[in-house]
């Protein structure tokens, strides 16, 4: 077998039926389109969402909902990806910096560190916003938080 000697299946392809060729094949005049109509003519395109007149489902259903346009993002950080991060770089001050070098956070993105998972490392920490759990963990272990805006 080679590339230049492949083939479909016999009879699995079918030629094209040719419309509106005239009324000898059968399907000229109206090329199975029907009589007339928006569907029969050139440069018919439907709208988006359009059920023929009937009420469409977008404006059936009711509005609902708000998004705040001031809310603020925050990146998440655990205490576990606090710990982990201080082992691996032996370090007792993690600062925003660290983070972002270390891959845990964009340079755009802002911090809050969450109180999921253990801390035992004494560990001086800033950040955008903490948790209170987060807050509680880090100064039990003598360590201290700094907020930064």
């Amino acid at each position: 077998m080679k590339l230049h000697t492949l083939r479909p299946a016999k009879g699995s392809v079918k030629s094209k039926k040719r419309i509106g060729r005239g009324q000898g094949s059968g399907k000229g005049g109206t090329a199975t389109k029907g009589h007339k109509g928006a569907k029969s003519r050139s440069g018919y395109s439907r709208k988006l969402g359009f059920e023929g007149g009937q009420m469409p489902l977008q404006r059936r259903v009711p509005k609902f909902g708000f998004k705040n346009r001031n809310r603020v993002e925050y990146k998440v950080l655990n205490l576990y990806s606090i710990q982990e991060l201080s082992d691996k770089l032996k370090a007792g001050d993690i600062n925003i910096d660290t983070i972002i070098e270390n891959g845990l956070a964009g340079k755009k993105d802002r911090i809050k560190v969450l109180g999921k998972g253990e801390l035992t490392a004494k560990i001086n920490v800033t950040a955008h916003a903490f948790s209170a759990s987060a807050v509680a963990a880090i100064e039990k272990n003598g360590g201290s938080v700094t907020e930064v805006n």
